[in-house]
């Protein structure tokens, strides 16, 4: 009908609606379901093990959700002229994929905040490549914590 013979494209998506924000709360979720799991009274109730089990189920899928989130703008939009100029986007998405999975293994609020660091290490390089400028706030929710965004 359209009779289209080629068609080409250089990723999965427009570059231009790449952005590590998703991550960037993904990880923050990890913090607040961890500060919500360490202020909950220990019980064997049903109550107590329900609410537990909810908390780890968001920490847990929101962990892998920042790994997918990177994974996705490294592999798309990262490109080698971009490793050049900053080779530690790979060590930093190695982290990140470390830290990922550490934050599902266990309850540690200081891997939860070192993972939310290297997701803004990888933002603020994110930025850079596409020549935006960033400044550092604290997120306007729970846990409140810094993240870099876009100016």
């Amino acid at each position: 009908m359209f009779r289209i013979e080629s068609a080409k494209a250089h990723c999965d998506v427009p570059c231009g609606i790449y952005d590590p924000i998703v991550a960037q709360i993904a990880a923050l979720s990890v913090i607040r379901m961890i500060d919500l799991m360490i202020d909950l009274e220990k019980s064997d109730n049903l109550e107590y093990i329900n609410t537990i089990s909810r908390h780890i189920s968001v920490k847990e899928s929101e962990a892998e959700k920042v790994k997918h989130e990177i994974r996705i703008i490294w592999g798309d939009f990262i490109k080698p002229p971009h490793i050049e100029k900053y080779p530690q986007i790979h060590s930093i998405v190695h982290n990140i994929m470390m830290l990922g999975s550490a934050n599902r293994q266990s309850i540690s609020k200081d891997k939860a905040c070192e993972l939310l660091e290297e997701v803004n290490k990888f933002a603020e390089i994110f930025w850079q490549i596409k020549g935006v400028s960033t400044k550092k706030v604290n997120a306007n929710y729970l846990p409140n914590k810094e993240i870099v965004i876009p100016v």
